[in-house]
């Protein structure tokens, strides 16, 4: 299927080979630990995402959720340390705030002028998405001024 904003395919064999079972070769670990450590590594800072690379990297850990039984984003959920928006939603925004403070100084880059008009039509359509399943509330609206606040 091809991309919304540009001419080229998708990437070819992205998606990750299902995994039935926990791999045999990596080191066992409780699901009390690997909750214990998800939610040690959001108290410190990190995002969903960044916790499952550390848990890969450092812990051996390649997919906690064969493990607990959950994913971790809804770990972080049950004990209430999981993001106000959701994590695609919230980097969306975060890159749109430093393209436009970049557009503040640099007036006449209208390639990037285009690139924000298409990064807010992505964030429009994915908050469309998330009012729509009950994840966001149905009166939240992406705002640029708003957001600046939201995002520090």
């Amino acid at each position: 299927m091809g991309r919304m904003h540009s001419p080229r395919r998708g990437k070819s064999s992205s998606h990750r080979p299902p995994h039935p079972k926990y791999p045999q070769w990596a080191g066992l670990q409780s699901k009390e630990e690997v909750e214990n450590m998800i939610l040690k590594l959001a108290k410190e800072g990190y995002n969903s995402a960044m916790i499952g690379l550390i848990l890969r990297d450092t812990y051996g850990v390649p997919l906690s959720r064969l493990i607990t039984g959950k994913r971790i984003t809804e770990i972080l959920k049950e004990n209430d340390l999981a993001m106000e928006i959701p994590e695609d939603l919230y980097n969306l925004i975060k890159r749109a705030i430093n393209l436009r403070r970049h557009l503040e100084e640099h007036r006449k880059d209208f390639a990037g002028k285009r690139g924000l008009i298409l990064m807010e039509s992505k964030i429009h359509r994915l908050s469309k998405y998330y009012r729509r399943k009950g994840i966001l509330p149905p009166d939240w609206k992406y705002d640029y001024k708003r957001a600046a606040t939201l995002i520090r």
